[in-house]
């Protein structure tokens, strides 16, 4: 086995999965994953299994785009098939852990009506014994609380559903995350490790210092042939970007959806790591451009676009800190960022609203975030404003300009802001597209349609940048950017509303003197 210091190629991506599905919070966190397995995967597979054909019709079909459909040719049938029995047999205490949660709720809905509580406990499922909590309001509405700690030492959390596979970047759009599990491939590299596994950590280390292929075989475990593979994604390169630090003033760079980095001479901030690695492309910035170490990682809210692993693991063991807002605490829609980032092996802290982090030379204040959750009771979500180098910037994601006064309050508290980033995605997808899975009572199409992942329209962005008094504003590019397709699956034309709300968000910043733009692809601001 080779001994020469070898790097890891700069286009090496990483796809993590669960049970073949690409991983992501509600098909990780084990309450969500255990629903999402039994009440979407499941029937997924099953429904392609009836009619290939239709499904791989479907997932080429640009109207039904981020549909889920099944994007596997039907020549690979038996493999999914193949897939379907392993999940039903090696996952089958999730599946029993889903029933019982449909059960219990029904229980509850039935039972629980304004006297005590306690006779509905034994009546409960036995997977349930000691990880749930049935109470009121103050409206007397009852609901069903999960201790969500002890869920991830229970048999819900099943760890060998985890695996990854290594290749590179094809420069091309991968299929739909929500839909389409991964097979195995001749060209990609598969390791049946857990996401915290110590020895990708080593791997990802190697692309700022340089490790030897025997070195990483006995970190990664890997066998002869696995060895051989990994090879393959080794340079003798080093890739880094020589201006990926800078030695005086500050510094943004936007590296596309909703990622910024900021940066001064002793610190470095990232938010909603979403990075591509295709440093062929040419017209964006890669994960060679990042600074070799994070102080803090900044996540907004747990959507699959800002809480993204395929980026998140790449950067472990460079960051100090990951800043996540605290959830409700057992509410089925709201899984703990926290504990499921833990439980991947990264340092997590959890704030409040108007919770203060330090770094060298400034602070990153977590502020209210708005609506964008089909009006779910979702309570881990922040906005964040970061002073650094003389500059308050506003971190706004995709909160809404429901309610402006709120911005009000954030300018009371912590004076007006220099730049605000917003998301102006206002016309989203329905509530069913994400939470279909969770909901345990249904809901009509009607009423799903009108409650939309949404962010804030041309009148609302202008009422927050007015209100926080922002003397530039800049809009995330929703999406747009063609790497991030097989996650956000949009698709836009100059007659869409979002694009055209942004044009007159943009004319309303210049009749009123605010610089502004619409971002795309990369954007760097010096001072």
């Amino acid at each position: 086995m080779s001994e020469d210091a070898l790097y890891l190629r700069p286009n090496v991506i990483i796809e993590p999965l669960v049970d073949g599905f690409y991983a992501w919070l509600l098909t990780v966190a084990p309450v969500q994953a255990a629903m999402n397995l039994a009440f979407l995967q499941v029937p997924l597979l099953e429904a392609y299994l009836q009619s290939p054909p239709v499904h791989v019709a479907a997932s080429r079909n640009p109207d039904l785009r981020g549909g889920y459909f099944v994007g596997i040719e039907e020549s690979r049938a038996g493999e999914v098939r193949d897939l379907l029995t392993t999940i039903k047999k090696d996952s089958g205490d999730m599946l029993r852990f889903a029933e019982a949660i449909a059960k219990a709720q029904d229980l509850v809905r039935q039972g629980a009506t304004g006297f005590d509580l306690t006779p509905l406990y034994p009546k409960l499922p036995p997977e349930l014994a000691g990880l749930v909590e049935i109470a009121y309001d103050t409206e007397n509405q009852p609901s069903l609380h999960f201790l969500e700690p002890l869920v991830y030492e229970s048999a819900a959390w099943i760890e060998s559903r985890q695996s990854v596979q290594l290749s590179i970047e094809p420069g091309v759009e991968r299929p739909f995350i929500l839909s389409t599990p991964r097979l195995p491939s001749p060209d990609v590299l598969d390791l049946r490790i857990p996401f915290r596994h110590p020895g990708l950590e080593e791997l990802f280390g190697a692309r700022l210092r340089p490790v030897s292929l025997g070195r990483l075989r006995e970190a990664l475990e890997l066998t002869d042939p696995q060895a051989a593979q990994l090879a393959t994604l080794l340079t003798d390169r080093c890739a880094l970007a020589p201006d990926r630090h800078i030695e005086a003033g500050g510094r943004i760079r936007y590296f596309g959806h909703a990622c910024l980095v900021l940066q001064t001479p002793e610190a470095a901030i990232v938010t909603d790591p979403f990075i591509s690695a295709d440093t062929e492309a040419g017209d964006r910035y890669t994960l060679v451009d990042l600074p070799d170490y994070l102080d803090l990682v900044l996540i907004t809210h747990g959507h699959q676009d800002h809480i993204v692993l395929e980026t998140l693991l790449q950067l472990r063991g460079r960051v100090g800190t990951v800043v996540v807002p605290r959830s409700s605490r057992g509410n089925l829609c709201d899984p703990s960022l926290g504990l499921y980032l833990r439980h991947l092996g990264l340092p997590v802290v959890e704030v409040d609203d108007f919770d203060e982090v330090p770094f060298p030379g400034g602070k990153v204040v977590a502020t209210p975030f708005l609506g964008e959750h089909a009006d779910l009771d979702i309570r881990s979500k922040s906005t964040y404003w970061v002073e650094m180098a003389g500059k308050s910037i506003f971190v706004g994601a995709d909160s809404s300009g429901i309610d402006p006064v709120l911005y009000r309050y954030i300018r009371n508290h912590l004076g007006a802001a220099d730049i605000a980033f917003l998301g102006m995605e206002c016309d989203g997808a329905p509530l069913t597209w994400l939470y279909q899975a969770l909901l345990t009572k249904p809901v009509t199409k009607k009423m799903s349609d009108s409650r939309k992942l949404s962010g804030s329209n041309a009148a609302q962005a202008g009422a927050i940048v007015t209100e926080l008094g922002a003397s530039e504003a800049y809009i995330y590019a929703m999406g747009e950017e063609s790497w991030l397709g097989h996650v956000m699956a949009t698709s836009y034309n100059p007659e869409s509303v979002q694009l055209k709300q942004v044009e007159e968000f943009l004319t309303w910043c210049a009749d009123r003197g605010v610089t502004a733009g619409h971002l795309f692809e990369r954007q760097e601001w010096r001072w």
